[in-house]
């Protein structure tokens, strides 16, 4: 659900913007998915940790990989239409983005949705970014998601690099208190045969306290028609800041949330860096993306993953 600036209760509403890229709200789950087992403990340590950690047991990760079958994926996009892809959306077309994926899971109304998410280079070689929109409700440390996988190159029903189930998820403690600082970074599993992420599908360097401004491509799985999450979508423009974010020209919608926005990017080798990610748009009918700027407290976020 992308973040809007309206009033709709499957968007939040961060200093007035429209809220929420994530698909919220979908088909509700046909089994009852198995809750995190992180819970928030309030005493004055964990509050004066930047970063809250979201983590999964062993059995809940083997219980996700088992729930998001091939059928179960194709069926989500399916359930969802926010009408025709917009003209600034355009389909992906240039060299292979396997880092880029699906990032699939069961929101805390019990729905199955997607978010966009991607690989990024780290010291565990398991590292993901993505929005915290994705991970957990803002302002409400108890509404967390829940059966995470993470399914990097997906296109059309196909997983080519395998299914990786989330560890973790780390997120700035301000969003779980003030919808503040939307980023989070994921910790995956290994894959079937034992290999870490990067490993597989490599992975995209991140740049911190980069200035705003430049070219950026941001990329993401929308619920728009016709693709309605089955392919990777696009949007190019300059940088500018504006509410103390970065906003580009992007009228990509629900599902493109968590998607990265690369700076230095070359279409054609797919190399480029992340500099932040899709988080909200402008209006229902949206002709801007926003995006955070990555500081310390994302740098945080991300040292906290790859230490993981």
């Amino acid at each position: 659900m992308l973040k809007l600036r309206t009033s709709t209760s499957v968007i939040r509403l961060p200093r007035g913007r429209v809220a929420g890229l994530a698909v919220a709200g979908m088909a509700l789950a046909l089994v009852a998915p198995v809750p995190a087992t992180a819970v928030p403990v309030r005493d004055a340590a964990v509050a004066a940790d930047p970063v809250s950690v979201l983590g999964f047991t062993g059995t809940e990760r083997r219980d996700a990989l088992a729930y998001w079958t091939t059928a179960r994926m194709k069926a989500v996009g399916k359930s969802v239409d926010l009408g025709p892809s917009g003209p600034k959306a355009k389909p992906w077309r240039g060299a292979a983005l396997p880092a880029v994926g699906r990032l699939f899971f069961v929101n805390s109304t019990g729905a199955d949705t997607w978010c966009t998410a991607t690989a990024v280079t780290s010291a565990n070689r398991s590292a993901v970014m993505t929005a915290a929109h994705c991970v957990r409700r803002g302002s409400s440390p108890y509404n967390t998601n829940m059966s995470m996988v993470f399914v990097p190159g997906y296109h059309q029903g196909k997983a080519p690099h395998g299914v990786f189930a989330v560890r973790a998820a780390m997120t700035p403690r301000s969003w779980e208190t003030s919808s503040d600082n939307d980023i989070s970074a994921l910790v995956v599993g290994a894959d079937k045969k034992g290999r870490t992420l990067t490993d597989v599908v490599g992975g995209h360097a991140v740049a911190f306290d980069r200035a705003v401004g430049g070219s950026i491509t941001a990329l993401g799985y929308p619920a728009t028609r016709p693709q309605r999450g089955e392919e990777l979508l696009h949007c190019v423009g300059t940088a500018t800041k504006e509410h103390g974010e970065q906003v580009i020209p992007c009228d990509m919608t629900g599902g493109s949330s968590g998607g990265p926005w690369f700076a230095g990017f070359k279409a054609g080798t797919g190399k480029g860096v992340l500099v932040s990610v899709n988080s909200s748009l402008d209006s229902l009918t949206p002709t801007k993306m926003y995006g955070e700027v990555l500081r310390n407290t994302a740098r945080k976020v991300y040292d906290r993953a790859q230490a993981f």
